[in-house]
């Protein structure tokens, strides 16, 4: 086990207990995220030149599942901006140190969704936007931001999609945009830009990223971690957010069980249809696990033998992630079902890991649809979907 694995083990009643009181502050607590940053959960896949641990996604991963089990929000946001440092350490050196130099605990928030628009000018961009779902970017210094290289006239260029790097002067953060019903916690608010100018080695095209490619061709050739595919990294953490909130709600359920009696004097302990339920949902949860786990380690053992990911292996696992959190789900909606009324109070974990997961869904990664369809596709040598990404 990961030393920063056992760091989080030892720290868990903290990170349960800083659950509830982020959902209330919409964002995590200060408390919350400094068991993070402590911990170095966040530096788990940063270069070790730069203070980071450089460790296995594999021990990445399994980390992040024993956070979001304690705390939803925790765990989303850990696993969010964590896997920054995975793509920061593939972009330029002058960035790293800009980002690392002084204080390898820096934060790096996203999203990557292209709302933004940059223009070309001497020596880089002038870029603005406006993007929703930047999860824990109150506790970021920096943040990376999809946009589209633009004409003159505005209109997007073809091969135009760039990350854009900029430091917290350089953007707002909406503090009144993150009002929901799940992953309050995570603080995930509007970022704004209006018209700042982006240096060129503050970015990035995501392209070469996306099979592994690009390590080499940056010096991180030597390390097996930057040759891992970008996008199941990334989506990798999404997919074990919402696993760990489905065992979270398990644990709640069963303890929620130990001392429940029903209306008929049954102790729900004892009652058959309850422990049928609660076997369904052990091996559903757990079989989405080993499907997970086995996904990464086999990436990670592909990556160690320098191999790419060509689109059908990155189909394979994105395929396999989708279908594993719409399990997760399920079984959370079972047991939250059989877990009678008390389960819908403000302060029960159940309620709370429900409505989290239900808005875990909602996030991109987790849109099966398009996923199955591009698989389907893919198996018959059509060619897939330029929206999709895998």
């Amino acid at each position: 086990m990961h030393e920063v694995h056992e760091r989080i083990l030892a720290r868990a009643e903290e990170i349960a207990a800083e659950a509830a009181p982020s959902d209330e502050l919409g964002r995590l607590t200060d408390k919350a995220a400094e068991v993070l940053r402590s911990s170095g959960v966040i530096r788990m896949l940063q270069p070790a030149e730069f203070g980071g641990h450089e460790a296995s996604p594999v021990d990445f991963f399994r980390t992040l599942r024993d956070i979001g089990v304690h705390s939803s929000s925790a765990g989303w946001v850990a696993g969010v901006v964590g896997v920054h440092a995975f793509e920061v350490a593939q972009m330029d050196i002058v960035l790293q140190k800009e980002i690392w130099g002084e204080d390898p605990d820096t934060w790096i928030a996203s999203p990557y969704a292209p709302l933004g628009r940059a223009t070309p000018v001497e020596g880089g961009f002038r870029f603005s936007g406006r993007w929703p779902f930047s999860s824990g970017t109150d506790h970021c210094r920096w943040i990376i931001l999809g946009g589209l290289i633009v004409d003159g006239d505005g209109r997007p260029v073809p091969g135009g999609l760039r990350h854009f790097v900029l430091p917290r002067k350089d953007y707002e953060i909406v503090q009144d945009s993150w009002d929901v019903v799940g992953l309050r916690g995570t603080g995930s608010k509007d970022i704004v830009i209006e018209d700042r100018f982006i240096p060129e080695h503050r970015i990035l095209d995501p392209a070469p990223m996306e099979d592994g490619g690009l390590a080499h061709r940056v010096g991180r050739g030597d390390s097996p971690l930057y040759r891992m595919p970008f996008h199941p990294m990334f989506t990798a953490g999404i997919t074990t957010a919402t696993v760990a909130m489905a065992q979270g709600a398990l644990a709640a359920f069963i303890a929620s069980m130990r001392s429940r009696v029903t209306a008929r004097g049954v102790k729900t302990a004892d009652d058959p249809h309850q422990l049928a339920v609660l076997g369904r949902a052990i091996s559903d949860l757990e079989a989405g696990e080993v499907q997970l786990f086995d996904d990464i380690e086999r990436m990670w053992e592909q990556a160690r033998r320098d191999e790419r990911f060509p689109p059908e292996e990155r189909l394979r696992v994105r395929r396999n992630q989708v279908r594993i959190a719409r399990r997760a789900v399920d079984a959370v909606d079972e047991l939250f079902l059989h877990a009678g009324g008390s389960a819908l109070r403000s302060d029960s974990t159940l309620q709370r890991c429900w409505r989290d997961i239900h808005a875990a869904m909602n996030h991109a990664s987790n849109n099966a649809d398009p996923i199955y369809q591009a698989y389907g596709l893919n198996t018959y040598g059509h060619p897939l979907p330029a929206s999709v990404l895998f």
